[in-house]
Formats: structure tokens, C-alpha cells, sequence
């Protein structure tokens, strides 16, 4: 059964919400990407009103904040991976009996921290990306625990 043009008021309560509060601008990217999806994939048969929309359909205030929210952290998102290109990733293997393993093909294996990742997500991370050695002096790179200053390989 197919339901035209019904209006759904959505009611908060017993730990349901419809506020993006508390999510990071990736989050919210994401949960605007699943409503797009949502409006390409399925046939639209009614309004949500609450927060987002009013009770014509028209987007509110809230709903324009958390699209500028979201077109942020895809900014944000776009511009850590141009920087992550610029250097390239460890290779990387695990097993049970040898644990991980870090390696470059070329350069040395250096935990560096992501400088977006507070933005993007609230929280800080590292990444293991290659140097070369002209490139060992930049602040913010860490050898790993155990691991000589120049080698190429480092079990972690």
C-alpha cells in the first residue's frame, strides 16, 4: 500500500531525536548523503515535519545549518585526502604468529598525526605514511616503538 502525500510529524521522546547535535561535520556529511540517496532511490509519499521541514515541506532554519555542516566536512574531507596523497601510505600486513608489520617501498614508515581529524570527527589519529630521509626533520612524525630511526621495516 502506497501512501500519497502524507504528513509525518515526528514526535522525540524515549531516547529518539531528530537533532544532529554532538555529530561532526563528516557525520552529518553522511547523514545528508543518506538523505539524498533516500530522495533519488524512493518514491516520494509524504512530508516529515519536525526540525528539518515545516509543515509546507520547506526546509528550515536547522535543515540549512546542517547542510552547511555538511558541505564543511566534505571540504574537510576532500582536503585530507589531497594531503594523504601527497605522502604516500605504509603497506601494512598483520598474522597471527609475526603480529604487524610496517613497511615503505620507498622512505621509512613514520606515524604522523591527521591535522584535520579533530575537525572531522572530534577525535585525533595517526597514519602510518613513507618519508624520505630529507624528510625526517618535519615536526610531527614518530618512529615507532622499537623500531630503528632508518628502517624500512617495523613490526608494531
Amino acid at each position: 500500500m502506497v501512501l500519497e502525500g502524507v504528513t509525518i510529524i515526528l514526535l522525540e521522546g524515549d531516547g529518539r531525536t531528530d537533532s544532529l547535535r554532538g555529530l561532526s561535520s563528516t557525520e552529518v556529511h553522511s547523514v545528508v548523503g543518506w538523505r539524498d540517496f533516500y530522495f533519488r532511490r524512493y518514491k516520494f509519499v509524504g512530508r516529515l515535519v519536525g526540525r528539518y521541514y515545516d509543515s509546507a515541506g520547506n526546509p528550515t532554519k536547522y535543515l540549512k545549518g546542517a547542510e552547511a555542516k555538511a558541505a564543511r566536512g566534505a571540504q574537510l574531507m576532500e582536503k585530507q585526502k589531497e594531503m594523504e596523497a601527497k605522502q604516500p601510505s605504509c603497506n601494512s600486513r598483520w598474522s597471527q604468529d609475526d603480529g604487524r608489520e610496517v613497511w615503505c617501498d620507498n622512505g621509512v614508515p613514520r606515524l604522523v598525526q591527521r591535522p584535520l581529524e579533530i575537525a572531522l570527527t572530534g577525535k585525533m589519529s595517526k597514519r602510518c605514511a613513507c618519508y624520505n630521509e630529507d624528510q625526517l626533520g618535519e615536526p610531527g612524525l614518530e618512529v615507532y616503538s622499537g623500531c630503528d630511526y632508518l628502517a624500512k621495516r617495523c613490526r608494531v
